[in-house]
């Protein structure tokens, strides 16, 4: 028996849960998870179903077609537990492309890293989980970040990457580059914004006295770090703490906050609802 996850969304309507559940009875399948949300504020129907099924999923495919239809339903199928090729970019800052690495190597991440993107060399890492995975240095400026952004295009396309990820990657994206990948590219950064913007967010931090910090993973879109919001985290902070201190604390969150929200993308845990995500924990 092969597991699955099924994930939909829709124009929220009577019989939807019904009409999901009977479809993986009619083939066979056990359901062992099932979440779902009703937004009253957008009218939208969420659901998430984990199950298991003996049935050919090409035939469950066509199988439920008929509900796609009848319910309008923008649904997702995949195999539970199925490795995903990912596509990591990075610049000077290695703590989560390092964290990434690891996770993967010791089978807590189940992904494929098909490749680094850096706009500086190699050698500006202090990594050597790096071995074996091929890393693309593409520098950028002003005048070739089209050029640049159209090659990291061409390696997504090449390498089949479902899910690029931002690991502290420190440039803007295009909103065109934005848009080829909605919904699939998750960035990391502090979560003192709109406070604290530009260089050395947490100098900045320290000068006003803040007495929490933390990391936000978001979906990149044409907003500048403004997509819906997969997973935050906190830590309380002293008058005690310096600059540096915060730097190494806001390191570790950033760490597992960008972990943690690639794990619930690739498990179909995160659904985007407008502005916003449905994140089923």
């Amino acid at each position: 028996m092969a597991n699955y996850i099924l994930t939909l969304r829709c124009n929220n309507r009577s019989g939807i849960v019904a009409a999901v559940a009977a479809r993986i009875a009619r083939y066979g399948g056990d359901i062992t998870e099932a979440q779902q949300f009703d937004d009253p504020e957008t009218g939208m129907f969420f659901m998430r179903v984990a199950f298991g099924m003996e049935t050919a999923v090409a035939d469950f495919r066509a199988g439920i077609s008929d509900d796609i239809e009848k319910l309008g339903l923008e649904l997702t199928l995949r195999e539970a537990g199925k490795r995903r090729k990912v596509l990591l970019l990075v610049s000077k800052f290695d703590h989560c492309l390092g964290d990434l690495l690891y996770r993967m190597r010791i089978g807590e991440l189940h992904i494929d890293v098909v490749g680094i993107v850096g706009n500086h060399p190699r050698e500006a890492l202090n990594l050597t989980l790096m071995d074996g995975i091929p890393y693309h240095h593409l520098a950028i400026s002003k005048e070739t970040k089209r050029q640049q952004e159209e090659k990291i295009r061409d390696i997504i396309e090449v390498s089949g990457a479902e899910l690029v990820v931002l690991a502290r990657y420190m440039q803007v994206l295009s909103d065109e580059f934005s848009a080829y990948l909605s919904g699939r590219c998750i960035n990391i950064h502090h979560s003192f914004l709109p406070g604290f913007k530009g260089a050395k967010p947490y100098h900045q931090a320290h000068e006003r006295g803040v007495k929490m910090i933390g990391a936000t993973a978001h979906y990149v879109t044409g907003d500048l770090d403004e997509g819906p919001i997969i997973c935050q985290d906190v830590e309380s902070v002293t008058h005690a703490d310096t600059p540096e201190s915060l730097v190494r604390k806001g390191r570790d969150i950033e760490r597992r906050v960008l972990a943690r929200a690639v794990t619930w993308h690739l498990e179909d845990r995160v659904l985007v609802n407008k502005r916003k995500t449905v994140v089923f924990q």
